[in-house]
């Protein structure tokens, strides 16, 4: 049988084929078929590109006004234009657009460049004036200067939230379900709004919540115990949702439905005789974050409060209860070294681990 067995190969016997040099690529090697492209812009989130056409849409339409070109654009034609939009008041607020929004714009013309299979600008000089911009707003206090987050929900605010909805209501049970469970699952307002019923299982120990957490791009099967209080116990929560839902005739689809002004399921939306929106009345992610802010708003709370205040609220409030840094990434499916985790868990430590007690 040592005949069947392979010897080991020593270094002398591996052979690594030589790359021939006069090898040169044909077109077919450097170009994106439009089903591939496709295939590659699914797996940016939607919002994203939303935000990407709508960035170079305007770029386009200045570029017009001034007579360069946008596709290919040069490196001069993009530092030219981000020190435009350092000065000139946009339409929504009438202010010059904040550091973040242009170096978004950055993001979506070297995109559009690169779906295009053309090289993208250097935007070396481009960053230089965004850079200046940012030290000027910084030093005139101008509150642009600095990023804008949403308030923390931390847990006396959701308290304090929860107190203001009429919970015998399918809307307050909804709303309820709405604050507890992105709280508790640390959800992102996406993917709290794509949950189904059927995700959302009852066991003897708590809720088990098949979430899709989209940065990460996988499913996540999130633990979620009962609350010692019942008022703010998202398992209680969503099985008062699910009965109602349930007396209304709806015992699938979506978790987190739109409710006429008469307290029912609402129908369908349509324009001109067609379907428009989730036929199954599907709540849109930006429909959530607007309950949370008027909730926060009738609670008398002062800050800016959105859909994110539940997520960041969690990771806050976990870190300072003790949680440790693997634990609550992994379970509000943050991905390993976020940025945004870390700085989530320094304001939660910022307190309790305070480098200047003691001294």
């Amino acid at each position: 049988m040592t005949e069947l067995v392979p010897a080991p190969l020593t270094p002398s016997a591996v052979v690594v084929p030589a790359v021939d040099a006069r090898v040169t690529h044909s077109a077919a090697d450097l170009t994106l078929s439009p089903f591939t492209r496709v295939a590659v812009i699914a797996g940016v989130p939607g919002s994203t590109r939303r935000a990407y056409a709508s960035d170079w849409e305007t770029f386009s339409v200045w570029c017009e006004s001034v007579g360069r070109v946008a596709l290919p654009a040069t490196a001069q034609t993009v530092t030219e234009y981000v020190a435009h939009l350092t000065v000139t008041p946009s339409a929504k607020t009438g202010r010059p657009l904040a550091p973040s929004s242009i170096e978004r714009s950055l993001a979506a013309i070297r995109t559009r460049h690169n779906a295009a299979d053309v090289e993208p600008p250097q935007t070396k000089a481009a960053r230089k004036v965004l850079s200046g911009y940012r030290e000027r707003l910084a030093l005139t206090k101008d509150p642009a200067a600095k990023t804008r987050k949403a308030d923390a929900a931390e847990p006396d605010a959701l308290r304090t939230m929860l107190e203001t909805l009429d919970r015998t209501t399918l809307a307050g049970k909804r709303d309820a379900v709405a604050l507890l469970l992105g709280y508790a699952c640390a959800a992102r307002i996406s993917e709290l709004v794509a949950l189904d019923i059927v995700d959302v299982r009852e066991t003897a120990d708590g809720l088990l919540v098949t979430v899709y957490r989209r940065k990460i791009k996988k499913f996540t099967e999130v633990a979620i115990p009962y609350g010692r209080i019942p008022a703010t116990c998202p398992v209680r929560a969503v099985r008062a949702l699910l009965g109602a839902m349930g007396e209304a005739g709806r015992t699938s689809g979506p978790l987190l439905v739109r409710i006429d002004r008469h307290g029912r399921i609402a129908p369908p939306m349509t324009r001109k005789g067609k379907v428009i929106g989730d036929p199954q009345g599907r709540m849109t992610a930006e429909a959530v974050a607007e309950i949370v802010g008027r909730i926060a708003a009738s609670a008398g709370l002062e800050g800016r409060w959105t859909g994110h205040s539940l997520r960041r609220g969690f990771a806050t409030a976990a870190r300072r209860a003790g949680a440790t840094l693997e634990r609550i990434g992994r379970h509000g499916g943050w991905a390993d070294g976020s940025t945004a985790l870390l700085g989530y868990l320094e304001e939660g430590d910022r307190w309790t681990d305070n480098p200047v007690t003691g001294l």
